[in-house]
C-alpha cells in the first residue's frame, strides 16, 4: 500500500531468512499503522486518529545497519518498524544534521535513506557528509518532489536509486535488498598511523594525472595485461562508441565501466548502473525506461528511467546477458535511434546516453541458443574488452592485497603495521583465485577479522582455508 507524510499505510512482512529475528511463519503479519503530522493534517485538511507504532528511535539487530532520514516522525517510524523485522540494524535521524552525527557515531552504516528535502540540509548535503564517514554507504533517497533533475544529481553522487512519494513499504524493502546486493563505493583509506607506506599501493601508473576518478575506483597493479587494459580503457574512452566489457565473475567490470566514464568527455555527466539480473523480468523494463503514472499497478507516480537518469552521461548495464527478451527488442531501439518510451506512454523522449555493457556469459553462444538477439549483439558488440581474471596478472596480487589489507584494517578499526608476512603473501600467490579479485577482497577481510588482537600482520595461519598452500 502506498505510504506518504499525507498518507497512512500499512507495511506487513515478516523476517526474512538472510537476517532472521524470529521463526515467525510467513503467513503472520503485522500492521503498522500511521497518522500524519499535524503540519500535514493542516496542509491536506485531512485527520486522523490512527495511533503512532511503537518503534524505539534506535532498534539494534544483528543484521545490516541502515540510517533513516526524514523530518517526518511517520514515515520514520514505519519505516524503522518494517526494516527492523527484516532483521536490520536500524537507526533513525530526524534531518541532515542529526543524520551526521548518528553516521560519526556508526562503526559500519550499509544503507542510508534519506527524504530529498529538509529544513536544515537536502539528501544531496545529507548524503556528501556522511559519505565522510563511510565512503562506501549505499544511498536511497525518498522525495515527494521527484524530478528527474533532482535523481540525476542524486545519481551523480553515486546514490543506489530514489523513490517517488507516495511509495509502498515493499519497493523500500527491495530496493534496501538490491542496494546490499550491490558493490559498495568505498572511499580510499588515507595513510595513517594504523597504516604503513608498505602497505599502500602505488598510484595507477597509465592513468593521466588530469583524471579524477570517484572513490574506490582505481586501476590497481602494473602487471602486462593489467597495462594493455588500462591502455584500452583509455582509448575506448575518447569516442562515444557502445563498449561490451568482457571477462570472468569479480574480475572488477564496474570498475572499468567508471573508469571509462571519468576518462570520457562525458565525465561531468551521471554514471547510471544497473545489475540486469538483479532485477525481475517485470521490473527491469520500469527501471531502464521509466513509466508513467497509473501505467501498471502500484505506479503511483511518474517515474524516469535509467536511460533518462543517464543523459548526457553513461549507462552501465552489468549483466547484460540476463536481459529477457522482451526487453531486448526496447534495447535495441534505443541503441539505434538514441529514444526511448516509457511504459505507458505516448511520447518519445531523445536520449544521449553512451551505453557500457558487461557480461561474464559468452553472448555469441547465447545467440545461436536463441536466447540472444543477433541484432542486438552487433549493437553491442562494437567496441570489445576483456578484463583478465586475476591468476593472469598475479603479479598485481601483493598490491591488491595490501590496498585490500589497509581498506579493511581501517574498517574494523585494526591496525597491522608490518603488512602482510612473506608466508601469507606466497601462499596468496599460489592460489588460483576462480573468484577474482572480489574473492582476494574477501580472503583479507577475513584474515583482519581472525587476526589474533596484538599482531602487526597479517600471517599464513589466518588466512582462508580454502586457499591453495604455498609451494
Amino acid at each position: 500500500m502506498p505510504v506518504s507524510a499525507e498518507h497512512k499505510g500499512m507495511a506487513t512482512r515478516t523476517t526474512p531468512k538472510d537476517y532472521a529475528l524470529t521463526d515467525s511463519p510467513a503467513s503472520v503479519r503485522t500492521p503498522y499503522a500511521f497518522a500524519p503530522s499535524p503540519a500535514k493534517e493542516a496542509e491536506t485538511g485531512n485527520a486522523s486518529s490512527a495511533p503512532s507504532p511503537d518503534v524505539a528511535p534506535e532498534v539494534f539487530a544483528t543484521g545490516p545497519t541502515v540510517l533513516i532520514v526524514d523530518d517526518e516522525p511517520n514515515i520514520r517510524r514505519v519505516l524503522a518498524a518494517v526494516l527492523a523485522r527484516d532483521g536490520y540494524k536500524v537507526v533513525i535521524a530526524d534531518g541532515g544534521k542529526d543524520a551526521v552525527k548518528k553516521a560519526k557515531n556508526e562503526p559500519v552504516l550499509d544503507v542510508l535513506i534519506t527524504d530529498f528535502l529538509m529544513p536544515d540540509m537536502n539528501g544531496l548535503e545529507t548524503l556528501e557528509a556522511v559519505r565522510k564517514y563511510h565512503g562506501g554507504v549505499r544511498a536511497l533517497f525518498i522525495s515527494g518532489h521527484g524530478t528527474v533533475r533532482s535523481a540525476v544529481e542524486a545519481m551523480r553522487l553515486g546514490a543506489f536509486d530514489y523513490i517517488t512519494k507516495p511509495f509502498d513499504v515493499e519497493q523500500v524493502r527491495d530496493t534496501v535488498k538490491r542496494a546490499l546486493k550491490s558493490a559498495p563505493l568505498h572511499a580510499p583509506a588515507p595513510i595513517s598511523a594504523k597504516t604503513s607506506p608498505a602497505t599502500t599501493p602505488s598510484p595507477s601508473a597509465d592513468i593521466p594525472a588530469d583524471i579524477v576518478l570517484p572513490p574506490g575506483v582505481s586501476l590497481i597493479g602494473n602487471a602486462p595485461a593489467t597495462q594493455l587494459l588500462k591502455r584500452r580503457l583509455l582509448a575506448a574512452a575518447a569516442s562515444r562508441a557502445t563498449v561490451l566489457l568482457l571477462g570472468e565473475s569479480g574480475t572488477g567490470k564496474e570498475v572499468a565501466a567508471r573508469l571509462l566514464h571519468e576518462a570520457s568527455p562525458r565525465r561531468r555527466g551521471p554514471f547510471i548502473a544497473v545489475s540486469c539480473a538483479a532485477l525481475p523480468e517485470t521490473l527491469l523494463e520500469s527501471e531502464l525506461f521509466g513509466h508513467e503514472k497509473s501505467a501498471f499497478t502500484g505506479a503511483a507516480s511518474a517515474k524516469p528511467g535509467r536511460f533518462e537518469l543517464a543523459d548526457g552521461g553513461t549507462l552501465f548495464l552489468d549483466e547484460i546477458g540476463d536481459i529477457p527478451h522482451i526487453t531486448q527488442v526496447k534495447l535495441l531501439r534505443a541503441l539505434q535511434e538514441r529514444e526511448i518510451s516509457r511504459i505507458g506512454g505516448i511520447k518519445t523522449v531523445k536520449v544521449d546516453v553512451r551505453v557500457v555493457g558487461a557480461t561474464n556469459r559468452d553472448l555469441w553462444q547465447a545467440v545461436q541458443e536463441g536466447s540472444f538477439r543477433l541484432d542486438l549483439y552487433y549493437r553491442l558488440y562494437v567496441v570489445p574488452v576483456t578484463i583478465p581474471p586475476l591468476r593472469e596478472r598475479a603479479e598485481d596480487i601483493p598490491t591488491l592485497a595490501a590496498f585490500f589489507l589497509e581498506r579493511s584494517a581501517k574498517e574494523n578499526d585494526r591496525a597491522f603495521p608490518a603488512g602482510i608476512t612473506p608466508d601469507a603473501l606466497a601462499r596468496l600467490a599460489a592460489h588460483e583465485w576462480q573468484g577474482n579479485i572480489r574473492e582476494l577482497q574477501n580472503a583479507l577481510e577475513y584474515a583482519v577479522v581472525m587476526s589474533p588482537t596484538g599482531r602487526d600482520a597479517i600471517e599464513a595461519d589466518v588466512l582462508p582455508e580454502r586457499l591453495s598452500p604455498a609451494s
